[in-house]
């Protein structure tokens, strides 16, 4: 007996080191990991058509740190010469089933530099860090009021070149807006969801999402000032699913 259980043991070392599916528990049932051999892909372009508003130049004078560096434009819309619309948050909203997906212990960085956020939109899952820093040579703060039961009040004073404060969010919640109280223009928006199929667009409206497990998915894009648009796609083990959302008109009031 003694040595079946050596050898059941040994058994599952050398299937671990192999790549096999593992699984955790956590409080609210069993977590699933992602398997890479079956695994498929998301990406796609976020698209704005027609001509975005102009980006704005923000006046920085109420604080001679931050007229330091380069000039800063405002950021509600970016979007590039092909149409490219930046900073917009996609996500899987549903087709996963009862999967359950642990959230990393690793921190999101948000950092304050230049006097913005860095990044402008954030995602993170449910339960994880958001370590909040400020690289500047002046006093920053980081504050934040979410709407969803579970998620507090977020409001953090933070010295120069100071920083490391997390805060974790309990509720699935989008584009929560975090403010400085000492710098009116600053502006960020975090993304809280419940598993780890998110991504944002970068400067030319590009996104990928990676690890799916084969299935029909709704996703949502998100934008802060034209709000969400949602479709269905459907992805194969080992495949690539190509899904563009594209944004025309005004924003939302």
């Amino acid at each position: 007996m003694k040595k079946a259980r050596i050898f059941a043991a040994a058994a599952c070392v050398l299937l671990l080191v192999a790549g096999c599916k593992k699984q955790g528990t956590g409080p609210q049932g069993t977590y699933t990991t992602i398997d890479w051999n079956t695994a498929g892909t998301i990406e796609g372009t976020i698209h704005y058509a027609g001509t975005p508003p102009r980006p704005i130049r923000i006046d920085m004078a109420q604080d001679p740190a931050c007229t330091q560096g380069p000039p800063l434009y405002t950021e509600q819309y970016g979007v590039n010469k092909d149409g490219g619309f930046a900073n917009v948050f996609v996500y899987v909203r549903s087709g996963l089933g009862n999967r359950l997906y642990a959230a990393p212990s690793e921190p999101v960085a948000m950092d304050q530099k230049g006097c913005r956020y860095i990044p402008h939109v954030l995602g993170v899952m449910v339960g994880q860090p958001v370590r909040f820093t400020n690289s500047d040579p002046t006093m920053h703060n980081v504050h934040m009021m979410p709407t969803v039961a579970g998620n507090q009040t977020v409001d953090i004073s933070q010295g120069p070149h100071q920083g490391g404060d997390e805060r974790v969010f309990r509720a699935p919640e989008l584009m929560m807006p975090v403010r400085c109280n000492n710098h009116p223009w600053m502006q960020a928006f975090i993304n809280v969801v419940s598993n780890p199929f998110y991504a944002v667009s970068d400067a030319d409206g590009h996104y990928v999402i990676r690890g799916l497990p084969p299935g029909t998915y709704t996703v949502v894009a998100d934008q802060e000032q034209m709000g969400q648009k949602t479709s269905t796609v459907k992805v194969g083990a080992k495949q690539t699913a190509t899904l563009d959302f594209t944004y025309s008109g005004t924003a939302q009031q």
